[in-house]
């Protein structure tokens, strides 16, 4: 009769282990990794804005600055005609994820739940079908954007770390969440990898997250009071 191998004492994981990783991952570790990405966005918010402004001696065209801000950021959700034919399925592509990305981190219940420990705010979650529909789509949408920035020659040349560090950092935050659903003794990993993410958030391109705004309002004001339009 052929013996089953046992785990020896030495090797089997250590319940107590996992549980203080897990208390310091969703403890400590978190409250660090927010704390550093309001410092950074708030340094990256304060370096932007106090920047001098260069004497425009030009007669302004228009005084409706905020109308330009608004027509700036608008007008830039969607390619100019010139560049729609080639740039419309990277544009959709970038609202798949950017969708999915929003019902992941504010639509999944513990996500919600997390959320109103920290501010208070809570809402209705999604039916959990819905956000795993979510998952599917955003992750092959990532996958895809990754196979397009490898594949265009001119994506290609512009692309540096910082590209692939965020593509990385937001997908390992997605695949260590699922690994956690499917696996509650690897939960730890999850919280770790948010944590990176909300670590580089306001240092890398990520932070167009909070920036994009500023700075297509800003193109649009200027654009406004030159007369031209975005």
């Amino acid at each position: 009769m052929q013996r089953v191998p046992v785990l020896s004492v030495a090797t089997q994981p250590d319940p107590r282990a996992a549980m203080e990783l897990l208390d310091f991952a969703r403890g400590p570790a978190l409250a660090a990794a927010l704390a550093i990405m309001i410092a950074g966005i708030a340094w990256r918010l304060f370096g932007i804005f106090r920047l001098p402004n260069r004497p425009d001696y030009s007669e302004p065209r228009s005084t409706a600055l905020w109308a330009g801000r608004l027509r700036g950021i608008v007008s830039r959700m969607w390619p100019h005609p010139e560049f729609r034919a080639r740039a419309t399925l990277a544009t959709i592509n970038g609202y798949v994820y950017h969708i999915g990305l929003a019902i992941i981190a504010f639509a999944y219940l513990p996500h919600i739940y997390f959320i109103e420990r920290l501010t208070g705010a809570h809402w209705p979650a999604l039916p959990e079908p819905v956000f795993y529909i979510a998952v599917g789509f955003t992750t092959v949408s990532l996958s895809v954007a990754l196979l397009y920035r490898l594949s265009d020659p001119v994506l290609k040349l512009l692309s540096n770390f910082d590209d692939y560090f965020s593509w990385f950092v937001v997908m390992s935050a997605i695949l260590t969440g699922m690994l956690a659903i499917l696996h509650p003794s690897l939960a730890a990993i999850h919280p770790l990898a948010v944590a990176l993410l909300l670590i580089w958030l306001p240092f890398g391109k990520l932070a167009h997250a909070f920036l994009v705004f500023v700075s297509r309002g800003t193109t649009g004001a200027a654009m406004a009071r030159k007369g031209a339009r975005p």
